[in-house]
């Protein structure tokens, strides 16, 4: 299938339809499910990674048997010249409209008075700064094409913090202000700027902190989002053509901002 094939989003779709989207950290567990989500809608798929090579490959691979076109794009997002490369050389392969979802993260547990200075700077330098390389990339080409969505994925840690989590709690935070500044200078251009937060989500990085079976009482319906539903959301936000600065919570956690 290729990009702009006939299968198109759903009815609800910002017109002219969404062709092709790049997700940073499609290598991982989440960016991966988006990666799938977008392609099963007849997108191009770019599936940035950094280091995990052949979790990538697997995403391609995933992505052709579904039946949709996709290629691997390398970069470190705590380098700007590099995520300039990584978004050029998408541009060079893709066919606009296009959008971007951004997805990569990294997280490193540990107590606040405990936090080495190193891993800190590490984690905040990719979940932070690196989405601030991201957005800087990404906005001229969403200019040029009259607009466009970026979708954020975040995390409840943000909003209650989590023992352990000092640095991956503070760096997510941030990530609220980010988007609600980038939404603001980049209304005017019709680019949406959104973050979700996915929920618990069993991957690489929750494994050691994953609640037991028991532990869902603070979610109303005592149970973590299914990534399905997760991954609709993403989709269905990067639709949207009037939604823009918004912080969307896809659990059921009460929120009392």
């Amino acid at each position: 299938m290729t990009p702009g094939s006939t299968v198109g989003l759903d009815s609800a779709a910002a017109s002219p339809r969404l062709r092709s989207v790049l997700v940073t950290g499609g290598s991982g567990g989440i960016g991966q499910a988006v990666c799938r989500g977008f392609a099963q809608h007849g997108c191009y798929v770019g599936i940035h990674y950094h280091e995990a090579k052949a979790a990538a490959e697997s995403t391609l691979e995933q992505i052709e048997g579904i039946g949709s076109a996709g290629a691997l794009y390398q970069a470190d997002v705590r380098e700007a010249e590099s995520v300039r490369h990584m978004v050029n050389a998408f541009l060079r392969d893709s066919t606009p409209p296009l959008s971007f979802v951004c997805a990569a993260g990294i997280g490193n547990g540990q107590l606040v008075l405990k936090h080495r200075e190193d891993e800190w700077e590490e984690i905040i330098a990719t979940n932070l700064t690196g989405l601030f390389h991201c957005l800087r990339a990404m906005a001229p080409p969403l200019q040029a094409q009259g607009g466009g969505s970026v979708v954020v994925v975040g995390s409840y840690a943000a909003y209650q913090g989590h023992a352990g989590q000092a640095a991956y709690a503070a760096s997510k935070a941030g990530l609220i202000g980010l988007i609600k500044t980038a939404a603001l200078e980049w209304g005017p251009d019709n680019i949406r700027v959104n973050l979700l937060w996915p929920g618990w989500q069993r991957t690489r990085l929750t494994e050691a902190s994953m609640p037991t079976a028991e532990g869902w009482h603070d979610h109303a319906l005592g149970r973590p989002p299914a990534l399905d539903e997760v991954v609709r959301t993403v989709v269905h936000l990067a639709q949207m053509k009037d939604v823009s600065g918004q912080v969307w919570n896809c659990d059921s956690r009460a929120l009392m901002l």
